[in-house]
């Protein structure tokens, strides 16, 4: 009768205990959510206060909709030019034109070597060819800059010049090919766990109805990891629509509105990096215009993920 007692003493406490530690998982848990959490409203929250100010100084519709950029203010009223230009349609026209050259390079490359590693290479040469492909991912993107500034640019001038073309020794299409070799990485790893993922009985039930391999990848393994597979796309466009240093080397800082590949233009990021270089004035409308598309870059950024989770959820499918 002693015994009983101190043994659900014992379980007590041991229960206490255990309560304790989830408690404090928990808590800890939680607070790093909230850090994450916190940390995206302070973003959102600098980069609407000082696009606000921004936008005290130059009219919304004068930037949404402007045709030139050209935000060199001077610094006394007097001197010629201390108004400026800042229209960011050229910048967006540059970022989506780059952006595109390189997801048509990184799309069908990505996804055909993902099917390759999944469904076609053996053990030994997936064990190879995934680690290699995964390093370009590892390379510092100044050494695609300057991969693309000696290599690629001038090939691809010395070609168009032999064609009769004039190309400009810095161009959309020199970086947009080498950002897309970039971007390679990204789609062909996460497509092929996604491909992997996806239930060998649906494989094998597909062959047992007489399909051919091609035609089981196509009508049956694809569809079922679309999903995955639009995920794997949209880090690729973010990371693409992100990107600089590429851009800097190989495409130049040229604000021109121009839909020509073979000219120089300029992105969103590369002007946000040119505009909080070096000892700035951040109550000038040329710095505070950093933080305008920064927002703006965000909210494009925002959209094309609500999108993109729309398609997700629609052509969705769940395996048992």
């Amino acid at each position: 009768m002693v015994v009983e007692p101190a043994v659900d003493l014992k379980l007590r406490r041991a229960r206490r205990s255990t309560q304790i530690k989830e408690f404090a998982i928990q808590l800890v848990l939680v607070a790093s959510s909230l850090v994450a959490i916190l940390t995206t409203v302070g973003i959102v929250l600098s980069l609407v206060l000082e696009a606000f100010l921004f936008f005290k100084k130059i009219p919304i519709t004068d930037f949404l909709f402007g045709l030139e950029w050209s935000p060199q203010t001077a610094i006394r009223e007097d001197q010629v030019g201390s108004s400026g230009a800042f229209g960011v349609i050229p910048l967006l026209t540059g970022t989506l034109l780059i952006s595109f050259i390189a997801m048509m390079v990184a799309t069908p490359l990505g996804l055909l070597s993902a099917v390759y590693l999944a469904e076609y290479a053996r053990p030994k040469t997936r064990a190879i060819v995934k680690p290699l492909l995964e390093l370009l991912a590892g390379i510092p993107t100044v050494v695609y800059g300057f991969f693309a500034a000696l290599v690629v640019a001038p090939i691809i001038r010395a070609t168009g010049s032999g064609a009769g073309f004039e190309i400009s020794s810095e161009s959309a299409l020199a970086a947009g090919l080498v950002m897309g070799v970039m971007l390679v990485p990204f789609i062909s790893s996460l497509s092929d766990d996604v491909i992997n993922a996806v239930p060998q009985s649906l494989r094998d039930a597909s062959l047992a109805m007489g399909t051919t391999p091609a035609e089981t990848i196509t009508k049956v393994v694809l569809p079922a990891a679309t999903s995955g597979i639009i995920g794997s796309l949209l880090l690729a466009i973010s990371r693409a629509i992100g990107e600089t240093m590429i851009v800097v080397m190989a495409a130049g800082l040229a604000a021109k509105l121009s839909l020509n590949p073979l000219e120089a233009v300029t992105t969103m990021t590369v002007q946000i990096v040119t505009l909080l270089t070096g000892d700035q004035e951040f109550d000038s409308a040329k710095t505070l215009a950093a933080f305008a598309i920064a927002l703006l870059l965000f909210i494009l950024t925002l959209g094309l993920n609500v999108i993109a989770l729309k398609i997700v959820d629609r052509y969705k499918k769940k395996y048992d």
